[in-house]
């Protein structure tokens, strides 16, 4: 059986419109605070800063 590892899967929310729009990788050892990436929005057709929201599967 393999190991679990640092890394966990989160996914990025929209500041702006609040749509769920990415998913990403984040080691939990190296970044104990959550993420805040400045992505491009479809919705908003901007970039925009989008924020960690939930820990997926």
């Amino acid at each position: 059986m393999a190991k679990k590892g640092n890394r966990i899967i989160v996914g990025l929310k929209c500041t702006k419109c609040n749509r769920f729009n990415y998913v990403s990788q984040r080691n939990r050892i190296n970044t104990s605070t959550k993420l805040e990436i400045k992505k491009y929005c479809r919705t908003c057709r901007q970039h925009t800063v989008h924020k960690e929201v939930k820990k997926l599967k």
